[in-house]
């Protein structure tokens, strides 16, 4: 996934699985457009964050373009645009920094909580590429945990290690969302001190009507506007 064929000055194409629920998998596309721009990097620069949208749904059985659009060098910090295309057109834009290592203070706020041990968990997949083992309970309203890892061993390239953690970044956004779903809103036994909630859902994709009832305010219908039909797709995210 990760091996991009040059297509001419800072552009690279990219291929794809064919995923369960169709379409492309979001994490795949940030992590290819992520190994995009490091081409246009020198290895001195590490990465330091990037803010992605998805704009349409991507078809496995075509090629990804990745244009690189290289916004800024700077003498610490290097800013890359990256826009994904296909037929229908762009599917995905990028953008993201990249600034060479410098010594600073350590300041950790979050800390981890009491949770299982990975191995004291049932995995849980929906592709062999990825290892997850969901935690038994919700840690925190809106939110859901697993450990999760990549199955193969990548080595220490820094540029992929950073694509491995962007493709795992975009697997349980959805259930995140489900558990904020007020048929899923925790209720407080008459009573009681503790909190139940429904059993966390696994990791499926909804149902076209089940979407709707999920996100309507985000629902983006073929233009001109119109009720949902057969052959149509429904792009959520």
């Amino acid at each position: 996934m990760m091996t991009l064929a040059a297509h001419g000055p800072d552009t690279f194409v990219a291929a794809g699985p064919r995923y369960p629920w169709g379409g492309l998998y979001g994490g795949q596309i940030i992590a290819q457009a992520l190994r995009a721009a490091s081409f246009t990097v020198e290895p001195t620069y590490r990465l330091h964050s990037l803010h992605a949208y998805f704009i349409r749904l991507g078809d496995a059985a075509e090629p990804i373009r990745l244009e690189v659009d290289r916004i800024r060098n700077g003498r610490s910090f290097l800013t890359r645009r990256v826009v994904a295309r296909q037929s229908v057109g762009a599917i995905l834009n990028m953008s993201t920094s990249f600034h060479i290592p410098e010594t600073g203070a350590e300041v950790q706020t979050e800390t981890m909580p009491a949770v299982p041990p990975p191995e004291a968990l049932p995995s849980d997949s929906w592709t062999p590429v990825i290892e997850r083992r969901f935690l038994a309970a919700d840690i925190g309203p809106g939110r859901v945990g697993a450990w999760m890892r990549l199955a193969e061993d990548i080595g220490d390239d820094p540029v992929l290690n950073a694509c491995a953690v962007a493709y795992l970044s975009d697997d349980l956004l959805t259930d995140a969302v489900v558990a904020r779903h007020p048929d899923r809103a925790p209720r407080r036994r008459p009573g009681a001190d503790v909190l139940e909630c429904e059993p966390r859902p696994r990791h499926v994709v909804p149902s076209h009507h089940a979407r709707l009832r999920m996100a309507p305010a985000r629902l983006h219908l073929p233009r001109p506007f119109q009720q949902p039909r057969a052959g149509h797709r429904l792009d959520l995210r």
